[in-house]
C-alpha cells in the first residue's frame, strides 16, 4: 500500500521540470487523495521550494481544492449569468432538497455550456437543458 507521502512525492516527481507545476500537482493530489490537506501542502511546498503560505494561498483561492476528503457524490450546478437567465435559480431548491446530506450540490460558475443551460456536471459527465425534474433525477442518481 502506498503512503500519502509516497503518493505526493510521486506526483511532485512526475511534474519535476515542468513550467508552472503547482496547479497540476494540486489537481493530481486532489484526485489521488480526495483533498489537499495541510500535510500535503507542506510536502508540495518543500518539493517546489515554496513557502507553505504560497501553496496554501493557491489551495484556499480555488474552490476545487478541499482540505478534507468528502466521500459524498458531487453534482456541480452552474449558476453563472447565462444559466441564471435560463432558469437555474428556479430549479436549484428542488435539487438541494433531493440531495439532503447524501449528495453534495455544489455551485460552479460556468461549465462552458452557456447556450444549452441550465447545466450541471457529475464526474466527467455534463448535463444540459435541465429542468427541475431532470436536475432532481440527476441528484437522486448520483
Amino acid at each position: 500500500m502506498t503512503t500519502k507521502s509516497e503518493t505526493v512525492g510521486e506526483i511532485i516527481a512526475r511534474h519535476h521540470g515542468r513550467e508552472g507545476p503547482l496547479l497540476p500537482i494540486l489537481h493530481d493530489v486532489q484526485a489521488a487523495l480526495g483533498c489537499v490537506d495541510a500535510e500535503s501542502e507542506e510536502m508540495i511546498a518543500h518539493g517546489l521550494n515554496l513557502s507553505r503560505a504560497d501553496v496554501h494561498g493557491v489551495v484556499s483561492f480555488y474552490h476545487d481544492f478541499k482540505s478534507a476528503p468528502d466521500a459524498r457524490p458531487v453534482v456541480q450546478v452552474c449558476r453563472a449569468e447565462a444559466c441564471k437567465a435560463r432558469g437555474v435559480e428556479a430549479i436549484i431548491d428542488a435539487a438541494t432538497t433531493a440531495a439532503g446530506e447524501r449528495v453534495k450540490v455544489e455551485t460552479v460558475y460556468c461549465l462552458g455550456l452557456c447556450s444549452a443551460g441550465p447545466a450541471a456536471r457529475t464526474g466527467d459527465d455534463l448535463h444540459v437543458r435541465l429542468d427541475a425534474a431532470a436536475l432532481t433525477q440527476l441528484v437522486e442518481n448520483a
